[in-house]
């Protein structure tokens, strides 16, 4: 069985489950189904917007798509909730691949 179905099994059994969504996300974007991948992190983080990871892969997925306004939008949103939950690690990655994009 391959990762996305396992993935998409568990979150059956868990479907409020982030981490889950989070994988199955980035599966996603392996496969080049960056439709998909967006659709998940949009759901993980109109419910959890503490969930601080996906701010980032999101907003690399927009800028991927050049949907740089949106893109930034979610960086700014993401250093905004790692700043709150006090994640400097996190808070760094979003703030230096925003740089990158609007420099």
């Amino acid at each position: 069985m391959d990762r996305i179905q396992k993935l998409q099994e568990f979150l059956t059994a868990s479907p409020n489950d982030n981490f889950l969504k989070h994988a199955l996300a980035l599966e996603y974007i392996k496969l080049n189904d960056d439709a998909k991948a967006k659709e998940l992190f949009l759901d993980i983080l109109s419910t959890s917007p503490d969930y601080i990871g996906s701010y980032y892969h999101l907003a690399k997925l927009l800028e991927r798509n050049a949907e740089t306004e949106a893109a930034v939008e979610w960086y700014e949103k993401g250093m905004a909730a790692a700043k709150e939950a006090k994640d400097q690690h996190a808070y760094n990655e979003l703030q230096a691949a925003y740089e990158d994009l609007i420099y």
